[in-house]
């Protein structure tokens, strides 16, 4: 699940790898964090998808 903790940190990390750069061991959180967020939005656009209906227009 996305959580507003989730976005925070993944933006901080991406923050920090532009000024300062990233350890080891925060490239690999970053890594983890962002398939987590990746996967939240593949949910969320499966989720959307899965409502949409289609019609025919029987009218030709």
């Amino acid at each position: 699940m996305i959580t507003p903790e989730l976005l925070e940190r993944i933006n901080y990390l991406a923050n920090k790898k532009k000024d300062v750069g990233l350890s080891e061991e925060e490239l690999k959180e970053q890594k983890e964090l962002r398939e987590i967020y990746l996967q939240g939005i593949r949910g969320q656009v499966r989720d959307h998808l899965s409502r949409i209906k289609f019609v025919d227009d029987e009218e030709k």
